[in-house]
């Protein structure tokens, strides 16, 4: 929570100027500076690398997740949060006989008498952003949002009183699962209660008189944004709950004039195209799908190259175009399981006799890291659809056939004894439902109350007498 007191600048736009709501918000800055505020290097203490006790070295690796890069979908979404904002603002100016008359009533009741300033004319825009889980959504929205404060204390504006003494810059909730109005409402309400440091307000006991409620304190927080996260919660059905939200939503919108910030994974785009007026809604003022990154794409290798510096093993390892290119294998192109996937292949190898860092290393914390994510239909998809480079073919030539020579390495430790099934084997290991695909995991214990327990095993064709005669 970021409370702030005023510091006014002059707006750049002429009709923002006079405007205390848009001039006590952050100056607009170049990108590159507002790069700078979004990113957070922890140290490196490259010194900790020579540490002879692994456990520290081991708890140096805590620092991976603190990272924080800037991508290059950053600077669309925060001009886009920058501008609704403004906009929002725009016409809420607290000094002026518009926004008293818009504080004084409530929405559908306000009076036929025109202000000599207007009467309000709501602007709030729509903005969604989409991604599966894991692409960075979250992360970029918590930093774009960050630089805003929560809060602006306000006193005096150019020697003038104020109605206002606080104003609530942005706040962010959740979509309720059962797409409830009510539950949506008591969500603002307790969060504006939080972030404004006051009581617990007590919800009205009707839909209609909390709905009205909301909207009074909405209006005298001078809300600047809505960001509601797990907008795929919203799905359109027949039960209705999901339009009455959706008509709360744009009620949100068209009347009060408060930009909403949807956030979502995937099938919430789906849900909208379904609703015209909801997917207009919606993109109104931004609407973005973030996805895995490729390879080649500039985020990934501006994430990658940061992400390696973090090392802390006994020999460090210089990036590579192979390890590269197994860390986006690995994880899908997918920054949070390329972070975690890094962070426990250092972790296997800390301590140990060998502490490089190779591609079965990151293939082995990935196995820790990602065991469940590994084994989601998306991630599998992803996988299907990586394109992987073919050198130039060797052509085939007709000879005749050569003996080929047995060579019986049984006693050989150091040769692994079946390297068909070695695929078959790592994939277990990483396994974490091997319970559900064992089909009857007490047959052995069945056995061993039965009268005969090798008669039982053959009926059930566990035990073979005679092997070969099966393949003959």
């Amino acid at each position: 929570m970021r409370v702030e007191q005023a510091v006014y600048r002059d707006a750049i736009l002429p009709e923002h100027q006079g405007n205390p709501l848009i001039e006590a918000l952050p100056p607009k800055l170049p990108w590159e500076e507002v790069m700078e505020v979004f990113s957070h290097y922890p140290e490196y203490s490259e010194e900790i690398a020579d540490h002879p006790d692994p456990l520290v070295r081991d708890e140096y690796l805590n620092r991976i997740e603190e990272i924080r890069q800037p991508l290059t979908d950053y600077q669309m979404c925060f001009r886009a949060v920058e501008r609704a904002i403004k906009k929002g603002y725009s016409t809420k100016n607290p000094l002026t006989p518009t926004t008293a008359q818009y504080l004084h009533y409530l929405v559908d009741e306000r009076p036929d008498i025109e202000p000599r300033t207007g009467f309000f004319e709501p602007k709030g825009d729509g903005l969604t952003l989409i991604g599966d889980s894991g692409v960075g959504k979250t992360s970029m929205v918590e930093q774009v949002l960050g630089y805003f404060p929560n809060v602006i204390e306000h006193s005096a504006y150019q020697g003038k009183s104020l109605v206002l003494t606080k104003q609530v810059v942005w706040i962010k909730v959740d979509c309720p699962s059962n797409s409830s109005v009510r539950d949506l409402c008591e969500e603002i309400l307790s969060t504006l209660d939080l972030t404004l440091d006051r009581e617990k307000t007590k919800p009205a006991g009707t839909i209609g008189a909390l709905v009205r409620q909301l909207e009074q304190c909405i209006k005298v927080s001078f809300l600047g944004m809505l960001v509601i996260d797990e907008m795929q919660n919203l799905q359109f059905k027949r039960t209705g709950g999901e339009n009455n939200l959706l008509r709360f939503l744009h009620r949100l919108v068209n009347k009060l004039g408060v930009p909403l910030f949807f956030v979502a994974n995937p099938p919430f785009d789906v849900s909208l195209v379904k609703e015209l007026k909801a997917a207009r809604r919606a993109e109104s003022g931004y609407h973005h799908t973030m996805s895995v990154l490729g390879r080649k794409s500039v985020s990934w290798n501006a994430f990658v190259e940061q992400l390696w510096n973090y090392q802390w093993t006994k020999v460090y390892t210089e990036l590579s175009d192979e390890l590269n290119d197994a860390l986006h294998r690995l994880s899908v192109g997918n920054i949070d399981m390329a972070s975690r996937t890094y962070r426990e292949a250092q972790r296997l190898i800390i301590g140990s006799y060998d502490e490089r860092i190779t591609v079965a290393t990151l293939e082995s914390g990935n196995q820790v890291a990602c065991g469940l994510s590994r084994q989601t239909n998306e991630v599998k998809e992803l996988r299907d659809e990586l394109v992987l480079p073919k050198g130039k073919q060797r052509k085939v030539r007709k000879a005749e056939k050569t003996a080929v020579t047995k060579v019986d390495k049984t006693g050989d430790i150091t040769k692994p004894q079946h390297p068909e099934f070695a695929s078959q084997l790592i994939e277990l290991l990483g396994a974490v439902d091997l319970h559900s695909r064992i089909k009857d995991p007490d047959l052995f214990q069945q056995a061993a109350d039965a009268e005969n327990p090798l008669q039982y095993l053959r009926t059930k064709g566990v035990l073979q007498d005679d092997p070969f005669s099966e393949l003959s």
